[in-house]
C-alpha cells in the first residue's frame, strides 16, 4: 500500500494526473509557482522521489525526463480507502461512518459503481437484487 503523498507531492501529482501526458520539470514549475515561490530544484528532486516511489515513471529527453503517472488519481484515493478500511477493528461500523459522511451526490456515485461491480454478469447479483 502506497504512503499518503506529503503536501507538495501531491501538488505535483495533481499535475501529472490532471494533464494525462508526459510532463517536465519546467512545466510543473511553471504551473506551481503561480501558487508558490518554489525552486526549479525542489520540483525536480519531488519528481525524482516520485519516480524512486514508483508514482511515475520517467523517460530521458536530451538532459531532461518527461515523467508520466503510473496509475490514476482514482487508483491512488482507492488504495488509501481500502488501506484505512482494512485497519478497523469493526469495518462494518467504519464503511456505515464513511456513508454517513458522504453528500447525496457521493452517494449516487457509490450506487453507480456497486452496480458496476456488481454487474448482470456477476454470479448471484439477480438473486441480491430480486432481494431488495
Amino acid at each position: 500500500m502506497p504512503r499518503p503523498l506529503g503536501e507538495l507531492e501531491d501538488s505535483v501529482m495533481t499535475r501529472v494526473w490532471k494533464w494525462n501526458r508526459p510532463v517536465t520539470v519546467r512545466e510543473v514549475l511553471e504551473d506551481l509557482q503561480q501558487e508558490r515561490s518554489i525552486a526549479y530544484t525542489t520540483v525536480m528532486t519531488v519528481l525524482d522521489n516520485l519516480h524512486q516511489k514508483g508514482w511515475v515513471r520517467r523517460e530521458a529527453e536530451g538532459r531532461a525526463y518527461r515523467y508520466e503517472a503510473v496509475s490514476t488519481r482514482a487508483a491512488y484515493a482507492a488504495a488509501l480507502m481500502n488501506e484505512a478500511w482494512s485497519h478497523s477493528d469493526n469495518p462494518a461500523a467504519a464503511l456505515v461512518a464513511f456513508f454517513g459522511m458522504m453528500s447525496p451526490e457521493q452517494r449516487d456515485a457509490l450506487s453507480d459503481a456497486m452496480r458496476i461491480v456488481q454487474g448482470p454478469e456477476n454470479p448471484g447479483s439477480a438473486e441480491r437484487e430480486a432481494e431488495r
